[in-house]
């Protein structure tokens, strides 16, 4: 099964289970599994050089890489670097009343602006249909 890796800032996780929800469901649509970094792991604060070794362990697993910027995070930012660097498909997501984050969405290969879930649904199911031949070939 491929694997979507969703990097998204460990202090926004739970604002934005709406969001993952619904990036979860129509992955689900398409055979594709999501990864929550967030949700599978907890370091302790001494931990940070595992931490990032178990992400960039993860990063390098995943077929799709999602970087859900709609709150600002260093972390989804270093691991968007990352992402590119492997040269992964990178999708940049962000809720339209958010900052725009100009590292990631300039590392990214695909981005999405939503207004809600409903849209996030939409937009992601579009641009899902058209990335499923670049994750197969991956």
């Amino acid at each position: 099964m491929k694997k979507a890796y969703l990097a998204i800032g460990f202090q926004s996780r739970r604002s934005l289970q709406a969001e993952v929800d619904t990036i979860q469901e129509v992955l689900a649509r398409s055979g594709i599994s999501l990864f929550v970094f967030t949700d599978q792991y907890h370091f302790l604060k001494e931990a940070e050089k595992e931490m990032m070794q178990t992400a960039f362990r993860e990063i390098r697993g995943a077929d799709l890489f999602i970087a859900e910027v709609s709150e600002k995070a260093i972390g989804v930012g270093i691991e968007t670097g990352y992402a590119a660097a492997l040269l992964k498909p990178i999708v940049y997501l962000r809720n339209h009343h958010a900052e725009h984050s100009t590292t990631a969405s300039g590392a990214a290969t695909h981005s999405i602006i939503y207004s809600d879930t409903s849209d996030l649904s939409v937009k992601w199911s579009l641009l899902l249909d058209a990335l499923i031949n670049t994750i197969e070939k991956h």
